[in-house]
């Protein structure tokens, strides 16, 4: 059966080697005139029975984007919609698995081809969400202090849109042959910052049981006084004084992103617009709510990759050049840097230093602090994985999703034996973790959870998974004892 009955009306998907999909559902009004930078309304239903067979549009985003990066199909404000596959609608009651893409805050969508749901939903039988919401100032334009209190929560309202996903899950879930009692919510990159972001929000609480974070510990959000300025900055752009803020509603998208683009820095990918702690929708930073406890009923499963800052790398590096890159630091803390990894890794070039002190002293230093901000709450448990299968050279930024999607195929990746090996490992502990919050399964190690002082670590590499105690422990010690460099390690994903 392809055509379902959800609460807003009938709609008829496709069927291709034993999946259901639908795509293109709306979950909310469309966010325009009026409803431009308002919390996501609600959706007004239909009689007809309505086709759900190909996808919606993304929202309004920079076209400049890192190599390799997917171009977005269609764009439109109009692109509250989101896409489900399943083994069949059948009321089965199976778990449900809510993607949250990527793109930090400002770019990506639900519907690139890596994302495809199908093998995952095949594999695991399971039904499988991916989703669009609101990005850039869309989603993140905090207007409250120029617009009023009836615009509180604008520079939340890409994750108030993710809660409103949520809640169709929770309404529409057992008419996909889904469990709405068990959604597990998973993302990367910037989909794992908001997947960090809706484990401290109260609106999100109880419509999810599990979440998963890859390469994206969202420790902290922006503060109300930073995101005034970036939102007083636009509107300068725009020409707009503060006192006709109204005037706001009758600039195009392409005006908006163009006056984005002319911030610089504050408007683009690296930061700007995203989630605002407004103390209400975000009432605290992600790190702190799970250190009190925000999360203690959801399982966690989080971790990265070896080379997350490959894409920032030079194309070759000597000694001067790597302690050039290392000079925000004191003379004598470059000195332990290098000792460090060349210990740790004898045969290490300089660009293979670079690259895996930028990963560990972000993304892998944020997401230890995020799991021991779970563990330190008690309750459920947290689980930690390291992803090291190099491809092109490197286990660079976003490698492990096409493993994690059992998607190695082309055109997302070339097939290969120990690439299907290993996704077959990956794909089914993420299955396992959204069926019942614990990822281990037959034919990977026993896979303990996180602990300290143990570190049990799912080590991801080219003969498979591997448990590990606190692996490249005098790494990890080195730059939670390091102050912050005067200059950043590297411009992550830039050169």
């Amino acid at each position: 059966m392809t055509t379902v009955e959800i609460t807003s009306g009938s709609i008829r998907g496709s069927e291709s080697d034993g999946v259901r999909a639908w795509l293109g559902v709306p979950y909310a009004a469309p966010p325009v005139g009026a409803n431009r930078f308002r919390p996501p309304q609600p959706l007004e239903p239909w009689s007809e029975v309505r086709d759900a067979l190909e996808y919606g549009p993304s929202c309004p985003q920079p076209s400049a984007r890192p190599a390799g990066w997917t171009e977005e199909s269609s764009l439109s404000e109009d692109c509250l919609y989101l896409n489900v596959w399943s083994p069949s609608a059948d009321g089965r009651g199976r778990p449900v698995m809510v993607w949250i893409h990527g793109g930090g805050y400002a770019i990506g969508s639900g519907s690139w081809p890596l994302y495809d749901g199908a093998a995952l939903a095949r594999r695991g039988d399971v039904v499988v969400i991916t989703v669009n919401h609101r990005l850039g100032p869309f989603g993140y334009l905090h207007l409250a202090e120029v617009a009023g209190a009836e615009f509180a929560a604008s520079g939340n309202n890409g994750m108030l849109d993710l809660v409103a996903v949520l809640r169709w899950v929770r309404d529409n879930a057992a008419a996909f042959g889904g469990d709405p009692g068990n959604v597990t919510i998973f993302g990367e990159s910037g989909g794992g910052a908001k997947v960090s972001c809706l484990l401290a929000m109260p609106d999100a609480r109880g419509l999810f049981h599990r979440a998963a974070i890859q390469s994206g510990p969202g420790l902290r959000v922006s503060s109300p006084g930073s995101a005034d300025r970036s939102a007083r900055a636009l509107l300068e752009q725009l020409d707009i004084a503060p006192d006709k803020v109204s005037d706001l509603w009758s600039k195009s998208a392409e005006e908006i992103l163009a006056a984005t683009a002319k911030m610089g820095p504050a408007g683009g990918m690296a930061g700007g617009f995203s989630p605002v702690l407004d103390g209400t929708v975000i009432p605290a930073h992600p790190v702190d709510a799970l250190a009190d406890g925000s999360a203690a009923d959801v399982p966690v499963l989080i971790g990265c990759n070896q080379d997350e800052g490959a894409g920032g790398l030079p194309a070759e590096l000597d000694e001067a050049g790597l302690r050039e890159r290392l000079s925000g630091f004191e003379d004598e803390d470059v000195e332990r840097i290098l000792s460090t990894y060349r210990a740790l890794f004898p045969q290490a070039s300089e660009l293979d230093v670079l690259s895996y002190a930028t990963t560990d002293s972000s993304m892998r230093l944020g997401s230890t602090r995020l799991a021991e901000a779970k563990l330190r709450a008690g309750g459920t448990p947290v689980f930690t994985y390291f992803f090291t299968y190099a491809m092109a050279g490197r286990a660079g930024h976003g490698y492990e999703i096409a493993f994690v999607f059992d998607n190695i195929r082309e055109p997302i990746t070339r097939p290969s034996v120990s690439r299907q090996r290993l996704a077959d490992q990956m794909s089914e502990a993420w299955i396992a973790f959204a069926r019942d919050g614990d990822p281990a399964h037959a034919e990977l190690d026993k896979w303990n959870a996180y602990s300290v002082p143990e570190r049990s670590t799912m080590v991801f590499g080219r003969d498979g998974g591997s448990l590990e105690s606190d692996p490249s422990a005098e790494a990890r010690e080195l730059w939670e004892t390091l102050p912050a460099p005067t200059r950043p390690l590297a411009l992550f994903g830039r050169r």
